[in-house]
């Protein structure tokens, strides 16, 4: 389950590539338009984005080397979080002449003020899929155990004060992230925000500065996501066995392997996000850890009907009434629209 958790996490990174780095060569060369040159595919740049730098790194034997890559990663998405913000105080609303060309008219961008107004909830379609996103986001439970083997004077508290400090630090940036772009563009945010401010003027600097910051962190999450899956494949085929560089490698080849594949030949990465935030994430974070505490915890201890256990027993019930919603809500927007939806959120 896990492992198809940070498959799915690996492939959004990999989704983030193929659809920015095309818009960076694009911007270096001053076009306002891609060609059909190779280096403008998506699929061609990620193949050798993955072997020229995410290979090497994950080729490392210890997960604690990538420390200084993941702190280099933090500071890039704080840049991007600065730059929404300032983003916001620049581009107007509506959307007028002297921000947008005929291209972004015929795309059904806001040239109203009654598109300029912030609404608490939005229920749509999209909302299918927003859910599971955020519970998927915030799934982090495959990284704690190889993060608590690299800590310095590993302890149950040190380790509880890293995951807060992380998973809050994230939150935070998150959401501020997400109500700063909305309070941009409003209904008009396409599910890759980035995209929009391209529309809005594809030679930006500062966009193009926090496309190389966004590329350059989620280049160098991907190697610290693959070591897990990594570990895990290991424990299941060959417990206790000795270190093998070979076996080492093979693994990290054949994991980077699927997943470009996974990236080239599914072309929507909102389902990916939808499937897998819909089952396994309320799998992790609701169904499992009450099974197992349910069946951890002996009975002479806490008698099945105890409050302890009944609420645990409520806690999975919750993960199964959100998998159940997500997936059924999901199948029917499949089922109605007939065809991946693309748009704004």
């Amino acid at each position: 389950m896990e492992g198809f958790l940070l498959v799915a996490a690996m492939s959004s990174y990999l989704y983030i590539i193929k659809y920015e780095l095309p818009l960076v060569i694009q911007a270096f060369l001053g076009l306002q338009e891609p060609t059909g040159d190779w280096y403008f595919n998506g699929n061609v740049l990620i193949i050798i984005v993955s072997i020229f730098i995410i290979l090497p790194l994950a080729l490392m034997k210890h997960l604690g080397y990538l420390g200084y890559t993941s702190g280099l990663s933090l500071t890039c998405m704080l840049f991007f979080l600065c730059a929404v913000i300032y983003k916001k105080s620049v581009i107007a609303c509506p959307l007028n002449a002297t921000h947008v060309d005929h291209a972004v008219y015929a795309n059904g961008y806001n040239v109203s003020e009654e598109g300029c107004s912030a609404k608490l909830f939005t229920v749509n379609t999209e909302t299918t899929y927003s859910i599971p996103i955020i519970a998927f986001a915030f799934v982090c439970h495959p990284e704690v155990l190889p993060i608590y083997t690299e800590l310095r004077r590993a302890t149950k508290k040190r380790m509880q004060n890293v995951a807060n400090v992380s998973i809050f630090a994230m939150f935070l940036m998150y959401l501020l992230t997400a109500i700063f772009g909305y309070l941009t563009f409003y209904g008009d945010v396409d599910s890759e925000m980035l995209h929009t401010y391209n529309k809005v003027d594809p030679l930006d600097m500062l966009v193009l500065c926090v496309r190389l910051a966004v590329l350059v962190a989620v280049t160098l999450t991907v190697p610290v996501v693959l070591f897990p899956i990594r570990r895990a494949i290991q424990q299941l085929v060959c417990p206790g066995q000795d270190f093998r560089w070979w076996r080492h490698i093979l693994i990290a080849v054949c994991l980077l392997v699927n997943v470009n594949l996974l990236v080239i030949f599914i072309p929507n990465i909102k389902d990916i996000f939808g499937v897998i935030g819909s089952t396994s994430a309320p799998s992790l974070i609701f169904i499992l850890p009450s099974i197992f505490y349910l069946r951890i915890v002996p009975r002479e201890k806490e008698p099945l009907l105890s409050r302890p256990k009944i609420q645990v027993a409520l806690f999975a019930s919750v993960g199964f009434v959100f998998m159940i919603t997500s997936l059924s809500f999901m199948i029917v927007d499949w089922v109605t629209t007939g065809r991946n939806n693309m748009g704004g959120h």
